[in-house]
């Protein structure tokens, strides 16, 4: 039996860590406000939630696979793929696509899903790495690049739909990390003229 290696002594630092770049992000762009910070920790809480639910685990001493790299890939879509997979897959990633445009001006509905999707590609890519050199219990999976992305689009739209409704549109730009209509696909100009008027 193999001991697999700690996840809280890897992500609880990565956790921090990002908050404080976070912070410090907001800080020297004279934009900290409790709102602000509630979305720093939701993004530290969220990358760390995420690379302790799909990098590990991996094992101490395991020996890394013998077999050829393509056992730990799956790269046809919608074959042996559960429907519970895919609806979690959506879930997992729609944060990314509400907090992306909410963090980063200029954001469009383009570059938001492509966030996503480069994200997304990236955990495949190490969770393919790790099965076969370091013993981790993930394979990559054509499938979740697909629902994760998908996921990313959902957040999106949400904000989206948020940015039409008055109220909502103005929680959107007290938690926004930059200013001005335009900024994203998120709060259209119209929408940000009419919570002011």
């Amino acid at each position: 039996m193999f001991d697999p290696v700690p996840v809280l002594p890897v992500v609880v630092p990565l956790g921090v860590a990002v908050l404080a770049g976070l912070l410090w992000s907001l800080h020297r762009r004279g934009r900290l406000s409790w709102p602000r910070i509630v979305v720093a920790v939701s993004l530290a809480v969220y990358v760390a939630g995420v690379v302790a639910h799909t990098v590990f685990p991996i094992f101490r001493g395991k020996p890394a696979g013998t077999g050829p790299w393509t056992d730990h890939l799956a790269l046809v879509p919608f074959v042996d793929y559960e429907v519970t997979d895919a609806v979690m897959n959506v879930l997992v990633f729609v944060p990314i696509g509400v907090l992306v445009p909410l963090v980063i001006a200029g954001t469009s509905w383009g570059s938001a899903i492509l966030a996503a999707g480069a994200l997304s590609l990236t955990i495949e890519i190490t969770q393919w790495v790790t099965a076969h050199a370091l013993g981790g219990g993930h394979i990559a999976d054509m499938n979740d690049l697909i629902f994760n992305v998908l996921g990313g689009a959902v957040g999106v739209a949400i904000v989206a739909a948020a940015g039409r409704v008055p109220v909502l549109a103005r929680v959107v730009d007290q938690v926004r990390w930059h200013d001005g209509p335009g900024d994203g696909p998120e709060v259209p100009a119209g929408s940000r003229a009419a919570t002011r008027g």
